[in-house]
């Protein structure tokens, strides 16, 4: 799927302008020139100056190309029953992870699609229990992030 160079450029112009709007609310550190909405409103403003020059750049160079162009992969049966098996999995994980827990919820996730893409059935499980595990290890004791445990919360190490 390919957007016209003008569509891509407003979508990044609204992100900016989102991001600019939400560290304007950041507090100013009393005694330092530079507060916490430094960098990311410096960021946000390059961001939107980018945005305009892609939007007059689309305007200037493709004005006949329509503002959407759908891809190739959208006429496969195969390639759109993958696309709404992850935005499906996403969904569930989104709404499910704080019941079921990470664990739970991302073994079913990867199972779900390991089974989409065709991997042998045999090694469904195996592979979606030892990845888990693996992320969990370096996200929940690494990196120390708060995963969800959801109902296994009395397993919890």
């Amino acid at each position: 799927m390919k957007f016209h160079d003008t569509l891509s450029g407003a979508a990044l112009l609204v992100l900016a302008l989102a991001i600019l709007f939400n560290v304007s609310s950041f507090p100013n550190i009393p005694g330092q020139n530079i507060g916490p909405a430094a960098f990311p409103g410096l960021l946000a403003g390059l961001l939107a100056v980018c945005a305009v020059l892609l939007m007059l750049k689309g305007l200037r160079t493709q004005p006949q190309r329509s503002w959407v162009t759908l891809g190739d992969w959208m006429r496969s049966g195969y390639h759109l029953r993958n696309f709404f098996i992850t935005i499906g999995c996403l969904l569930f994980y989104i709404l499910a992870s704080d019941t079921l827990g990470f664990l739970i919820c991302s073994v079913a996730v990867l199972a779900v699609m390991f089974w989409a893409l065709q991997v042998r059935s045999r090694l469904i499980f195996p592979l979606a229990i030892g990845i888990t595990l693996l992320i969990h290890t370096i996200f929940y004791k690494g990196l120390r992030v708060p995963l969800p445990w959801g109902v296994m919360l009395p397993l919890q190490w």
